[in-house]
């Protein structure tokens, strides 16, 4: 584990060092926010989780990409193990409203599903932009999920609304809230993220975050609701 972190932290200092002002010059954006904790002697702990963004805005057009990881272990057996992928294609057709497609794509070992993947068409608005330091956005579709199982698998229509509030308390920090319900014929699903954020460097950041998952549906056995807690650095490129 400490070689994984160690290696996946230097290969993506390696290939974005050298090429963040052509990307800035593009419209391109990364993010990569790294946090582990490894133990020894009596206990025997490894956690690492991470999370990847690149984003790409032409014209109307914003592209994103995330990729969000926990991998953690005791006494060498495995007890989290989670990705989460997120893509999204944003068309800004006034200065406040766009309309959105998304796809994600979640496999979570320990959640009793094989995997979960959705797909929506959102419209979404900007508030508060007359708000100095302050940002709302909303926004609400429909689309389809797809839940894989051992033994049964099942796809249903879904309903998506989402919000995302940004307040940028200083020069040095910020809070950020999004919060989602996607709601389906066979289960909903409500996401809570939650992260205060405070500028170490010019593309290095500590960022302290919550984050809540609850299903109302879930395999026998298998809790309704996960909270993580993470203290992460966040490297800006």
């Amino acid at each position: 584990m400490r070689s994984i972190a160690l290696l996946f932290m230097l290969t993506f200092m390696a290939l974005t060092a050298n090429t963040a002002l052509a990307q800035e010059e593009n419209g391109i954006t990364r993010e990569i926010e790294l946090g582990a904790l490894f133990t020894s002697g009596n206990t025997e702990d490894q956690t690492l989780n991470f999370t990847g963004t690149i984003g790409l805005l032409q014209d109307q057009w914003e592209y994103m990409f995330s990729l969000d990881g926990l991998f953690s272990s005791n006494e060498n057996d495995v007890t989290g193990q989670r990705f989460y992928a997120v893509a999204s294609a944003n068309y800004e057709f006034s200065e406040d409203s766009f309309f959105l497609t998304r796809i994600a794509h979640e496999d979570d070992r320990f959640s009793g599903f094989d995997s979960q993947s959705d797909i929506t068409f959102n419209y979404g608005r900007r508030l508060l932009d007359n708000v100095a330091d302050m940002g709302l956005t909303l926004n609400a579709g429909i689309g389809a999920r797809w839940s894989r199982l051992t033994d049964s698998d099942f796809d249903e229509p879904i309903v998506r609304l989402a919000g995302e509030y940004n307040w940028k308390i200083s020069d040095t920090a910020s809070f950020n809230q999004q919060l989602s319900a996607e709601a389906g014929s066979e289960t909903n699903i409500f996401r809570s993220e939650t992260s205060i954020e405070t500028q170490i460097l010019d593309n290095l950041s500590l960022r302290f975050s919550i984050n809540i998952k609850h299903q109302t549906d879930v395999p026998v056995s298998r809790e309704r609701t996960d909270t993580e807690t993470a203290v992460t650095f966040v490297m800006n490129f």
